[in-house]
């Protein structure tokens, strides 16, 4: 294609970052007030093993999905090691989960990438029209003010608020359709290659993985990637 019409954008991991609240200190700390002894220093480990939870999602959003994946996080950073007493121990876990799932949905928590502003901006001056799909229960018009996107973004769609999660393709479709845009005119952008790329593609868009670390090894030599959001505007102007 020449260029896109438009370009959407994944929200968590692609536009912001958490901070310490959702680090291994802030896990810890957090649990604290629940009773439960973590280990931050198991915090990076923790996370790779409860992915798990996520990739046995089913098409529609449910907040127990992630209740569960956090509650393991909690778990494999020794959460479940120092209360005797299951209920007691079940009934902390379940509490300190519930609040880190809350609190996710509050932006004060996260910061923009140092890319985000610049590149949304480049992009809608050449007349590319910018959407968000995000497999979130965070507010996306809130989200915008915060963190001063106001007037960039046209489309917003969460899987809390449409029903269906990243990969399906309603979720997709209906982004689509506010956005009035056909599905070979359009771009998804995002730091999953399953959730983003292939859910995308599976429905005609193009799909970019965004992968700041670095190409994965995994990823076929078919699948455009960039390391910074800045590689997006040549990438997507230029067809």
């Amino acid at each position: 294609m020449a260029g896109p019409l438009a370009v959407f954008f994944d929200v968590d991991f692609t536009l912001i970052h958490p901070g310490p609240r959702f680090q291994g200190s802030g896990y810890q700390r957090s649990c604290a007030r629940h009773g439960l002894t973590l280990d931050p220093a198991r915090f990076e480990r923790a996370v790779a093993g409860a992915a798990v939870v996520l990739e046995s999602a089913e098409a529609e959003y449910d907040a127990d999905l992630y209740l569960a994946y956090t509650r393991r996080i909690i778990e494999l950073m020794g959460g479940a090691d120092d209360v005797d007493d299951p209920v007691r121990r079940r009934v902390a876990i379940d509490a300190a989960a519930r609040e880190t799932y809350d609190e996710w949905a509050h932006h004060h928590h996260f910061s923009l990438y140092d890319d985000v502003v610049e590149t949304l901006t480049a992009l809608r001056q050449a007349g590319v029209r910018l959407g968000l799909i995000s497999n979130s229960h965070r507010c996306l018009a809130s989200f915008q003010s915060h963190f001063d996107l106001d007037g960039l973004v046209s489309v917003a769609v969460s899987s809390a608020e449409h029903g269906y999660m990243k990969p399906h393709p309603a979720i997709f479709q209906a982004a689509l359709r506010l956005m009035q845009v056909a599905p070979g005119d359009a771009v998804m952008v995002g730091d999953s290659l399953t959730q983003d790329v292939e859910g995308a593609e599976r429905i005609g868009m193009r799909g970019v993985l965004l992968a700041r670390a670095g190409r994965p090894a995994d990823v076929a030599p078919s699948v455009s990637v960039i390391r910074s959001l800045r590689e997006l505007r040549e990438l997507t102007l230029t067809g």
